[in-house]
């Protein structure tokens, strides 16, 4: 079953376009207005779209310096195409069931593995969240927060796994949500949770991570699968 909507539309058209447009690794991307119109898609959708290709690892985005163009990996070969055949057969409580059995596990190696550097940066990333404009850029940090707690654990094996999971999870459950305009409100559950886990991080408490992660995924996935 294919759990792809038309959002799968707007992001081959984002993939196409970055392909035929001669752009090189480290360009930036036109404005998101410009780039909207020339696709023909709302800017709604060309948010869904770059949050995409940045999970598959095609683009990057720096808050309040625009998109850039990544340079492929270094032996030539992405991972765009395992992504997609993965989206095309897992579910949104698919993708989610495989955050909960990774994820928890991370965050208590990170406990243990962190740098200093790294503890610094997740708090950054969690004030930054409460501060996002609208819900793309949320969902930006957010997603470079968990990705950081996946580096921090030390393990490069798990790490990749979890940016695999992870794109899996952005074409199947993200990139198909219809958000309210704006951005979370201040009482937001993830912004109480993501405190909880750093805290542990910095607690060094393996055991309070890993359960402080796992309460967050569950209780996002109640969120966004409500139906389930």
């Amino acid at each position: 079953m294919n759990y792809l909507s038309a959002s799968a539309d707007s992001r081959d058209a984002l993939a196409n376009w970055l392909a035929t447009s001669g752009a090189a690794p480290g360009d930036r991307l036109p404005p998101e207005r410009q780039l909207s119109e020339r696709l023909g898609i709302s800017r709604g959708e060309l948010r869904k779209a770059m949050t995409v290709l940045e999970a598959e690892g095609i683009v990057e985005r720096h808050v309040g310096r625009g998109t850039f163009l990544r340079a492929p990996s270094a032996d030539g070969r992405s991972s765009e195409t395992l992504v997609l055949q993965l989206a095309e057969i897992t579910s949104p409580h698919a993708a989610m069931m495989a955050r909960l059995s990774l994820e928890p596990e991370l965050a208590g190696h990170a406990a243990i593995h962190a740098a200093p550097l790294h503890l610094t940066e997740a708090r950054s990333l969690a004030d930054g969240m409460r501060k996002a404009a609208d819900w793309a850029e949320y969902e930006q940090l957010d997603a470079r927060l968990h990705e950081l707690i996946a580096v921090a654990s030390g393990n490069p094996l798990l790490a990749e796994l979890h940016r695999i999971v992870n794109a899996v999870r952005v074409s199947v459950v993200w990139s198909n949500l219809e958000l309210p305009r704006g951005g979370p409100p201040t009482d937001y559950h993830s912004f109480a949770e993501h405190d909880a886990i750093i805290e542990a991080l910095e607690r060094r408490d393996r055991v309070a991570a890993h359960a402080a992660m796992r309460d967050h995924l569950k209780s996002v996935r109640a969120t966004l699968l409500k139906d389930d």
